[in-house]
């Protein structure tokens, strides 16, 4: 339970430059620190501290080709483009615009990077404020958006001291339902919080949060902050995903050797399917539910036919069950072509148990 938070700016601290030692700057410029406090340090001041600077073209078209390959260097992968922004999954595992690189409050031929390990970072931080007797938590944070929502917050990059989670799962609410999913992201509430004292253009680079207490010893970082690539369901943009299911669609492979997952198939899915590209077969193409073979773990199976058949009708009849099955897959449903004296059979699985009701 809390009752109440302090939240203060730590002016005076000036520009930082490499191997300035941030311990003292902060502590030369809040000597009211006191045990227990949370310093929300912004992440450019640990980055000019430790150098995490590159040196580009003050202007012109230098500077953006310079800037573009600092982009690449510091991208795992890319996420989206959309215009001039590009959102990218950074080495860290952060997904953010333009690997988080930054060119405000620096000079003109510098660019700022994220620091390498904020985690590592939070955790020197935190030591040197023990090593002078004060025992405080420490978050790094950095401006992010957000997924379905205009504006921009602070977030927590790094963090040492204190738990980053407050972790309601198993607790009971007011009607009597336990909960079961509730984590509260306590490092980003309280880095955002920071935030509305730090600003963007006050040259304030550090908040103390005052009357929090972690719920827990802290055993990790804000690493575990980060979702994995099992339980991401937005891993990419709409159009980065659309083109990663055409080139998936384009890579199916006919094996008719490839053995099915032997899982049973929803008739809707099939049925969708079958919608989904009824107006484009060709109209000498005609599809019908066919006999199971035993073989291949197909569960179910399609049996399509040319009424004509003429070289361009079994050329449109090869297409169309490709178009099938590219519409099969999107439902889930794996497909292999079987040898069959009459057109063509596709044999049917599904990719993974029926979800239950």
């Amino acid at each position: 339970m809390i009752d109440g938070l302090e939240i203060r700016p730590v002016r005076g601290i000036g520009d930082v430059t490499p191997g300035d030692d941030l311990v003292e700057l902060i502590a030369s410029a809040a000597p009211w620190l006191a045990d227990g406090d949370v310093l929300v340090v912004t992440s450019k001041i640990v980055s000019k501290s430790e150098g995490r600077l590159v040196e580009v073209p003050a202007d012109g078209p230098e500077r953006d080709a310079a800037r573009a390959a600092v982009l690449v260097s510091e991208t795992r992968r890319v996420v989206a483009r959309r215009g001039p922004t590009t959102i990218v999954q950074t080495h860290h595992g952060f997904v953010m615009a333009a690997a988080g690189i930054d060119a405000s409050n620096v000079d003109k031929t510098h660019l700022v990077l994220l620091p390498a390990d904020p985690d590592a970072s939070a955790r020197r931080l935190r030591d040197g404020f023990l090593a002078r007797g004060l025992e405080v938590a420490v978050i790094i944070s950095d401006t992010m958006g957000r997924t379905w929502r205009n504006g921009l917050t602070d977030v927590a990059l790094g963090a040492a001291g204190i738990d980053p989670f407050r972790d309601h799962r198993g607790e009971t609410d007011p009607y009597g339902n336990e909960l079961q999913i509730t984590q509260m992201a306590v490092i980003d509430e309280l880095a955002a919080a920071g935030e509305l004292v730090k600003g963007k253009s006050d040259q304030v680079p550090v908040a103390v949060v005052r009357g929090f207490r972690s719920a827990a010893p802290a055993t990790t970082g804000a690493a575990a902050l980060l979702r994995d690539a099992a339980s991401d369901m937005f891993s990419l943009g709409t159009a980065e995903a659309r083109a990663t299911g055409l080139l998936e669609a384009a890579q199916l492979s006919e094996g008719s050797e490839t053995h099915l997952p032997g899982l049973p198939v929803d008739p809707e899915a099939i049925e969708r399917a079958l919608a989904a590209v009824a107006d484009v077969l060709s109209r000498t193409t005609t599809v019908a539910q066919a006999e199971v073979l035993p073989h291949n773990g197909a569960t179910a199976a399609l049996h399509l036919a040319a009424r004509d058949t003429d070289p361009p009708s079994l050329m449109r009849l090869g297409a169309d069950a490709h178009r099938l099955r590219a519409a099969l897959a999107a439902e889930s449903i794996a497909s292999v072509v079987l040898p069959h004296e009459d057109g063509i059979r596709l044999g049917l699985s599904g990719l993974s148990p029926a979800p239950t009701p």
